[in-house]
């Protein structure tokens, strides 16, 4: 019994630490001190983000208008018809992407975000001008630790 257990354990500990070495290290990283996270920005200020979080981008609406609109003709009839026919096309996705959009644009102004790209905790801790959100994450909690 022993020999076969000696045999065995070396797979055993990389099994442990494959499982136990991710799971600590969510444990204690940034995001899962943070309830809630949202990343405020737009295309010219990108961002490292961590993944969970919620990312706005303010110029998406007007991405998506502009894709819309582009190369319409000069008549406003031809122009509305082109229009829905891009809509129709678009389906249900384009129509959700529109109105994320628009709801991220709305969600960011009820924060009271003033600046980009700015990391939002909790609704209630923000930091601006930080492009890495674990950083601004990071800081939202030391300082959370120190201002409780």
């Amino acid at each position: 019994m022993p020999g076969a257990f000696t045999r065995f354990a070396p797979g055993w500990r990389t099994l442990g630490l494959a499982v136990a070495l991710p799971a600590s290290l969510a444990v204690f990283s940034p995001a899962t001190f943070a309830a809630d996270v949202v990343v405020v920005t737009d295309s010219r200020h990108p961002v490292k983000t961590m993944g969970g979080e919620r990312l706005i981008e303010l110029d998406q609406a007007s991405r998506l208008e502009a894709e819309l609109s582009a190369d319409l003709p000069a008549d406003s009839e031809r122009a509305v018809a082109v229009v829905r026919q891009r809509l129709n096309h678009g389906g249900t996705d384009l129509q959700r992407r529109i109105g994320t959009a628009y709801q991220g644009i709305t969600d960011a102004w009820s924060l009271g975000v003033a600046t980009i790209p700015a990391v939002v905790v909790d609704q209630r801790y923000v930091v601006y001008g930080e492009p890495d959100m674990a950083r601004a994450v990071s800081r939202i909690e030391q300082h959370r630790r120190t201002q409780p």
